[in-house]
């Protein structure tokens, strides 16, 4: 028994079977057990019993866990399919400025950057899925709310300043069905998202033709913003990873 447990061939089959089962088959990965949930937590508990080494029976248990996790997600209780809106903040220039004011003054700036646009994030429903040194991610079940939360969190920043230097964001949005895997939110849409805010250069809000057409039409009219097409300056390189039939729009105030 312990030496077909430990079989190559064996495993090799199970992990193939797995591919016909419901949900997701690399269910077992580091990154797909290290969330919350309660298939995650039993899974992250046997991979410690199993000792983390290939084996027929993990993989038996995986396969087990693969499909509870499936059942949970088709009840809303761990990732679907729904849409989601992502977004990506980011400050310009901060890098080169962070150099030269020290690690003290860096930290103070973070602080009262987090202070000013994390609590619209979280007002508004949304979660912060990670933070990046000088910006964040974070996605929202509403587009509506995710615009509403950039342009607040804007507003909130331009109140803050450290020894006479004010932060600049651009802010990134789109809206897709990324896969969320322990915590994360992964997947071409996350890329998109990510492109929107670089697309943002010094300092603007951008958002992918996805999220425009799925805001509500008196959001934009009720925040005061209107829509421009954007125009990609001669000199920026390319974005790369943004699929052609996405177009970006910048946000600007009336």
């Amino acid at each position: 028994m312990q030496a077909a447990n430990r079989r190559a061939d064996v495993i090799g089959a199970l992990r193939k079977a797995r591919q016909q089962l419901p949900g997701d088959p690399a269910f077992g990965d580091p990154l797909s057990v290290s969330g919350p949930g309660g298939a995650r937590a039993v899974a992250r508990a046997a991979d410690k019993i199993a000792g983390g080494a290939p084996s027929a029976a993990r993989e038996i248990g995986f396969g087990a866990l693969q499909v509870w996790q499936a059942a949970l997600e088709r009840v809303g209780r761990g990732r679907g399919s729904e849409p989601v809106t992502i977004v990506f903040t980011d400050l310009v220039a901060f890098s080169s400025w962070s150099l030269a004011a020290g690690d003290e003054r860096t930290l103070t700036l973070l602080r009262q950057v987090a202070k000013a646009i994390e609590p619209p994030i979280a007002e508004r429903g949304g979660q912060v899925v990670k933070r990046m040194g000088d910006g964040l991610m974070a996605v929202f079940s509403s587009p509506d709310r995710a615009v509403r939360a950039a342009l607040a969190a804007r507003r909130n920043l331009a109140e803050v300043e450290v020894d006479g230097y004010r932060p600049r964001m651009r802010v990134g949005l789109h809206t897709g069905t990324p896969r969320e895997i322990g915590g994360d939110w992964l997947g071409v849409d996350v890329n998109i998202a990510a492109r929107m805010m670089e697309a943002g250069g010094n300092g603007n809000t951008m958002l992918s033709s996805t999220t425009l057409a799925a805001l509500r039409p008196e959001t934009l009219a009720e925040l005061g913003v209107t829509v421009k097409p954007y125009k990609r300056n001669f000199w920026a390189a390319p974005l790369n990873g943004v699929p052609e039939d996405v177009r970006i729009y910048k946000l600007s105030t009336t």
